[in-house]
């Protein structure tokens, strides 16, 4: 099992709570970013920086995710591809992508973009924060806790 991380965009503070979890279940965290990162010293973390371009770490973690791996990801294409293979996807905010919910996501993702295009709707996501932060990481120790039974 690992935990595959869209690094890009993902929070230092979601980083942080896997890089623990990681290192106190040991188990593999893998990093990929189309940059480098800082890696802690850490037996059970890596990072693979991918080429520059758009979804080249998506499809990276897309190729490579397993079934009994998590991927831990905001872009719910990747998501929907971690599910569609059967493995689990959990956003940063603590919330499980399913097979019961990816393909709403999706749906609203592509239709807030059309509204963003033309000019409807503007402004993203509310800040990451604290309870945000306590949300992922009860969720990523609950997804452990099942996915290494």
């Amino acid at each position: 099992m690992k935990i595959w991380i869209d690094a890009d965009a993902c929070p230092r503070d979601v980083k942080d709570v896997v890089f623990k979890a990681a290192a106190r279940r040991q188990v593999e965290a893998v990093m990929v970013a189309n940059r480098p990162l800082a890696t802690p010293k850490n037996r059970f973390v890596s990072s693979i920086v991918v080429s520059q371009g758009a979804d080249v770490a998506d499809d990276w973690i897309a190729e490579r995710v397993a079934v009994e791996d998590l991927v831990i990801t905001a872009d719910v294409p990747l998501a929907a591809r971690v599910v569609e293979k059967g493995a689990t996807g959990l956003n940063p905010r603590g919330e499980l992508y399913d097979e019961d919910n990816v393909r709403e996501r999706l749906s609203v993702r592509d239709f807030m973009t059309e509204l963003r295009d033309a000019g409807v709707v503007t402004g993203g996501p509310a800040p990451f924060g604290t309870k945000d932060k306590q949300r992922f990481a009860n969720a990523l120790d609950r997804e452990l806790t099942r996915l290494l039974r």
